[in-house]
């Protein structure tokens, strides 16, 4: 590889500038009104409120952890909001404003991250399944649907498509390079969406990829895109035009929203001790919500009434957030076999009866203790 080559500064899909200005591009028109653009606003704006509240909770410990999506707002909302009712995603743990768009309640994501619950929902009624711990499985899970899809005949024009996501880290996962082969060579209904952060927790891209990950794609054989992932409009237009050629049979994609995690990987993380604030710096210049908001403003397209109006809604999630979390029951502890299988498992009730067997002695030894 040359040193050109190497280093050769790739296209970056942008309709919004960080300035606010609409610019358009030829290969993927967006046709969108100015009541769309406030809509897509406030969920930018109500995401980051409930992700802020998740973080404050969790430093008061009320959640064991979180993993914040800050910064990385615009790549989950236009992604999201490109999905229909018929697609179904795949997230990793990180794509609350994904569940957001697909119509999971905070509290339901909260539940996993305080322990009270598996972290389950219905993935057929709200097009998203479970999120996922394992770095990169879900992109394997993701192609297998997409090829079931395929094989029942439930792609076309109006079918469905697959969407999924991940994190620049999980590029090095031989999961991910596995869908990636799979997909390609079965011409799967697939997107996959890697939100490059550029730090992998606290390793940085450069130790992840030689070149820019969406040109991974092509050793692949499908095509491979690197969209402005702090620009809601872009990753919306991409990612739509996308999901489109997956049903339309033309095989997977994979879309590099470029964007920047401004919080630490989880609350466990501090990104201080990896990383120059020059930096952080630099991308706060370039935030998804203000740009929208510049665009909202200069365009006269949203007025102080419509600002006030979604920050008084933020706030009133927040302490919907702060309410509904400390308000969730904690679990009897066998109730964690309950779920595990739809049907009775010989190995579970096992499991089952030796952890309560555990349990009672507990109650025997203070019993005793007692008398």
């Amino acid at each position: 590889m040359s040193d050109t080559t190497a280093h050769e500064e790739p296209e970056l899909i942008q309709l919004l500038t960080p300035e606010g200005e609409l610019t358009g591009h030829p290969d993927y028109p967006l046709e969108i009104s100015a009541e769309e653009i406030r809509a897509l606003y406030r969920d930018l704006v109500l995401v980051r409120r409930v992700d802020n509240e998740a973080v404050s909770l969790q430093r008061q410990g009320e959640l064991g952890l979180w993993a914040s999506l800050l910064g990385q707002e615009a790549a989950q909302i236009g992604s999201g909001r490109a999905l229909t009712e018929r697609d179904m995603a795949f997230p990793s743990y990180r794509e609350h404003g994904v569940a957001w768009c697909r119509g999971i309640e905070p509290r339901e994501l909260l539940g996993m991250f305080r322990g009270v619950t598996n972290g389950g929902w219905d993935p057929h009624e709200h097009g998203l399944h479970l999120y996922t711990i394992v770095i990169g499985s879900q992109a394997l899970h993701a192609t297998g649907y997409a090829m079931g899809l395929q094989r029942d005949g439930a792609v076309g024009e109006d079918g469905s498509a697959v969407i999924a996501y991940f994190g620049d880290g999980a590029t090095s996962q031989g999961d991910t390079n596995e869908a990636f082969n799979f997909a390609s060579v079965n011409n799967a209904p697939v997107v996959f969406f890697c939100q490059n952060n550029q730090w992998a927790i606290s390793e940085p891209l450069d130790r992840q990829s030689r070149i820019p990950i969406y040109r991974r794609a092509a050793g692949y054989g499908f095509p491979g895109v690197r969209v402005d992932g702090n620009d809601v409009l872009a990753c919306l237009a991409v990612t739509r035009a996308a999901l489109a050629n997956a049903r339309e049979g033309n095989g997977p994609t994979l879309v590099e929203a470029f964007t920047y995690r401004m919080g630490a990987h989880t609350t466990n993380d501090d990104p201080t001790r990896y990383r120059a604030s020059a930096e952080l710096d630099e991308w706060k210049a370039k935030d998804p919500i203000l740009r929208v908001r510049r665009h909202l403003e200069a365009g006269g397209l949203a007025d102080d009434a419509f600002f006030a109006s979604v920050d008084e809604e933020a706030e009133r999630i927040g302490e919907q957030v702060r309410t509904q979390c400390r308000a969730l029951p904690d679990p009897e502890p066998l109730e964690i076999f309950d779920q595990v299988y739809a049907e009775p498992n010989v190995h579970i009730d096992q499991q089952r009866s030796e952890f309560a067997e555990y349990l009672a002695s507990f109650e025997d030894a203070g019993t005793e203790g007692g008398r």
